[in-house]
């Protein structure tokens, strides 16, 4: 156990720690724990969806995913980035202007149905159950590596970290942890991303003809097809990246931290640059750990692939680079996670408990102690969930997240906004037909399914072949919302009138 990464390590939990004690003494009201009362800037903002968006899947997964599968290992990097334009042009702006705290609190401006507003709450609780447990996964192979200690335990010692920030400090204490993160990862990006550059003397041509004789694939390394030899699989796959960006509960809730719809776009602008520098640099790394760490040695340490980077790190950088690369990775998890608490967390309070449950007659010292417990129970569940996927790609298990995102919430947000016969019926079905059909499909998918011992969850042959389901299952969800609403004869046209005004203006109709 290397005393720098302790004290690296040491140095971030204070440091976070000390930004939850004086968010804590300005989280006073339910806006405050659930929006930071809507009071960051669009640079602020920016940095914070980045450091939300910018998770160990993308760190981990995507680095360790390159280094291993080449270029097939690149579409998650191309899927993450492309997507936010799909926020920038189509959600952000109508999200902000209709909703409060939550993606329900945006569907139920139209709606104002219990129904729907349940449907959207378990579509966010089993998003953020997916992502969390990739975020866990990726901690605890992190900690294991450092630290010598059992997968569990250092599962638990996130977990409890995350837990920490969103009871105590709310949405303030976790917009600052991500902003601090997002500008901690980037340097550790930009410093890694240089030394490998050095070593080929600034010539990434010589990088590209080092990289295809560093691996087992040879010059097959840069073509597509060593992981995605099925093309059905791989639209699939980037249908669910490009679109499961703009149904992410987590990423939803940071639009409303901001003041208006002006800022929210500003702050998708930043966060969209400084994605887009993160996932070219990916492409370092990955290359990078292929050359200079070795297949071998990555696939030692994690059969799923998630230390590449620090690995990396340590190969061309020593002891002190990997500490600082490794703190900063466990700086990004407690990050992301507690990002995704905060949005379970609120589905749970807000949504089922505030406004199903106590009808909205619920006081401010009631919401606040149902989204603490709300917090612990969603903490203690992924932890459970987290033990049992120790083995998995974290950028897979993020894949269905954000296949469900699509298949989900998307369709729901889009018929909201731009269609005038959507109704109640639409949106239960719209959410409910890609909620269940991403579940099933994934449950009877290569992904669950593998005729080879260790690939997958269990041993047998797949039903559906396509490892992520995104291909099925968002059409499905388009059309659950369109069936469900041409079946039923409930139309409110003026309200429709009302909530476009609103959505596309942030003009609200005087009670």
């Amino acid at each position: 156990m290397d005393p720098v990464v302790v004290i690296l390590f040491l140095i971030i939990v204070i440091l976070t720690l000390i930004i939850t004690f004086f968010a804590a003494k300005q989280t006073k009201s339910t806006g405050d724990f659930y929006t930071a009362g809507g009071g960051l800037t669009g640079w602020q903002n920016g940095l914070a969806i980045a450091g939300d968006y910018l998770s160990a899947a993308s760190f981990l997964g995507i680095a360790g995913m390159i280094a291993l599968k080449g270029f097939d290992g690149f579409f998650y990097s191309i899927g993450f980035l492309i997507a936010y334009l799909v926020v920038l042009f189509l959600v952000a702006e109508p999200l902000r202007n209709l909703g409060r705290y939550t993606l329900a609190d945006m569907i139920n401006s139209r709606f104002d149905a219990k129904k729907v507003r349940g449907a959207a709450a378990l579509s966010t609780i089993t998003i953020v159950l997916f992502y969390m447990i990739a975020q866990l996964v990726g901690a605890g192979a992190l900690i294991q590596l450092l630290f010598e200690i059992p997968y569990w335990i250092a599962v638990l010692i996130v977990g409890v970290m995350m837990t920490i920030y969103v009871l105590f400090g709310g949405m303030i204490a976790t917009s600052w942890v991500q902003i601090t993160k997002a500008v901690l990862l980037m340097a550790g990006m930009v410093v890694i991303s240089f030394l490998v550059l050095v070593k080929f003397n600034f010539n990434i041509g010589a990088m590209f003809t080092a990289v295809k004789m560093a691996t087992s694939h040879g010059a097959d390394y840069l073509n597509p097809g060593i992981k995605y030899t099925n093309p059905l699989g791989t639209l699939s796959l980037m249908l669910a990246l490009v679109l499961g960006t703009a149904g992410l509960p987590h990423i939803l809730m940071r639009f409303f931290t901001v003041k208006d719809a002006k800022t929210a776009r500003s702050s998708v602008i930043t966060a969209t640059w400084t994605i887009g520098i993160f996932y070219i640099l990916t492409l370092f790394l990955g290359f990078g750990a292929a050359i200079y760490v070795g297949e071998s040695e990555i696939l030692a340490a994690n059969a799923g692939g998630n230390m590449a980077a620090p690995l990396l790190a340590k190969a061309i950088g020593g002891n002190i680079l990997f500490a600082f690369i490794s703190a900063v990775a466990f700086a990004t998890i407690l990050a992301v996670v507690a990002g995704l608490v905060l949005s379970g967390a609120s589905a749970f309070a807000h949504d089922i408990y505030g406004q199903i449950i106590k009808k909205g007659e619920v006081t401010e010292k009631q919401q606040m102690l149902a989204a603490r417990y709300a917090a612990l129970g969603v903490s203690v569940l992924s932890i459970l969930l987290s033990l049992g996927a120790q083995y998995l790609n974290v950028a897979f298990l993020v894949s269905l997240a954000f296949c469900i995102a699509a298949s989900a919430n998307l369709p729901v947000i889009l018929y909201t906004v731009y269609w005038k016969r959507f109704n109640t019926s639409g949106a239960i079905w719209a959410v409910l037909s890609g909620l269940i059909s991403a579940l099933v499909l994934v449950s009877i998918s290569p992904s669950v399914f593998s005729p080879v011992e260790g690939v997958a969850l269990f041993v047998g042959n797949p039903i559906f072949p396509l490892d992520n389901p995104a291909l099925v299952s968002v059409p499905l969800g388009f059309l659950g919302g369109y069936f469900g609403t041409i079946f039923s004869k409930e139309n409110d046209y003026k309200r429709y009138a009302e909530v476009s005004v609103r959505a596309h203006t942030g003009f609200k109709k005087a009670e």
